[in-house]
Order: structure tokens, then C-alpha cells, then sequence
């Protein structure tokens, strides 16, 4: 048996256990809408997000990078 197929059947049987104790994860319903409370952690969640901006790579891949970094440097 391949070496990763053995590490994939001790995580899988790990989970198993995990589950038969404290049961299956729970899953929130996909298609209830999300619940703005409006209070000060989701003001200051957003006011950290305005830091941000979402680049794209010129293979599609989108990732966030603060607005006040400079782009990395590429070293040849």
C-alpha cells in the first residue's frame, strides 16, 4: 500500500473516532441568510477589510494584499 494511502487511512479512522465522540460536524443551512448584528466587532472587521485589496494573478488566482505593502519584489 502506498506510503500517503496509509496516512490517509489513519486520518480517516482518527476522524471516525473523533466523530463517534463528539459526533458528526454540523453543517449551518447554506440557504439561510447571514445575520448582520451590526455591532462594533463587525465595524471593526470592516474597517480592516477596507485595508485590503483583491489582486489577480495572470493565471486567474485572486488573493488579498494590504493596500499600503509594496508589491514583492521578484528575484531572478
Amino acid at each position: 500500500m502506498p506510503r500517503t494511502r496509509k496516512a490517509m487511512d489513519r486520518f480517516l479512522q482518527a476522524a471516525d473516532r473523533a466523530a463517534a465522540i463528539w459526533g458528526p460536524a454540523a453543517h449551518g443551512d447554506p440557504n439561510t441568510p447571514v445575520v448582520h448584528k451590526h455591532d462594533a466587532y463587525e465595524q471593526a472587521s470592516d474597517q480592516e477589510l477596507l485595508t485590503f485589496a483583491v489582486e489577480t494573478d495572470s493565471e486567474g488566482h485572486h488573493y488579498a494584499v494590504r493596500k499600503d505593502e509594496k508589491p514583492p519584489t521578484t528575484h531572478l
